[in-house]
């Protein structure tokens, strides 16, 4: 199996970013933002999104920072189970590959990145868009998933990788999309002297 995400393999499976845990995990926004990040990344470049919610009567729904970004349509996969690839209705579309983001890295991330591998699927984790209650539990949910098989990647590794190449409609859609959720310091600092 190739080590590279491909753009006709791969699914983005969004996980659990809830209104429930906007208060339990310290970086919840950056989260967020790096998830609405890989979003906009996967419509532009046309990789299908699969998107959970743990018991939304008790946690809320998807925030709306996310949501947002959601592809109109994007039905929303409402589990009680922890792993998502254990949910009713969950599917790749055929798909081989999955980049797995959210919350918590090591539970219900964690537990659907385990059960993606044991399927078979080549599976990228992005370090910037999970996390946990606690540093540590979220370096525990990387250890393992990481020891499991799945990569460990960054989200805008992933989307460049998905990418492949430069000069397009799609790269300059997601070049902006990274500038936007990670500035590049150098710039900003010329621009402020200006």
């Amino acid at each position: 199996m190739s080590g590279r995400l491909e753009a006709d393999r791969t699914a983005l499976i969004v996980i659990d970013v809830q209104e429930g845990f906007r208060q339990a995990i310290p970086d919840f926004e950056r989260v967020a933002k790096a998830t609405a990040t890989l979003i906009g990344g996967a419509e532009a470049i046309g990789i299908p999104i699969v998107i959970s919610e743990q018991y939304p009567k008790g946690l809320g729904e998807t925030v709306p920072e996310v949501a947002d970004h959601l592809p109109e349509g994007t039905e929303r996969l409402q589990k009680l189970i922890f792993s998502a690839a254990e949910a009713e209705g969950f599917s790749l579309g055929g798909r081989d590959q999955a980049l797995v983001c959210g919350i918590e890295s090591h539970v219900c991330v964690s537990q659907t990145v385990l059960d993606l591998l044991e399927a078979g699927v080549d599976v990228q984790v992005p370090l910037d868009a999970v996390s946990s209650r606690t540093d540590e539990n979220k370096r525990v949910g990387l250890h393992r998933m990481e020891r499991a098989g799945a990569k460990l990647t960054s989200v805008e590794a992933a989307l460049f990788e998905l990418l492949g190449r430069a000069g397009t409609d799609e790269f300059k859609t997601v070049q902006k999309l990274i500038l936007d959720y990670a500035p590049n310091p150098g710039i900003e600092r010329k621009a402020k002297v200006a």
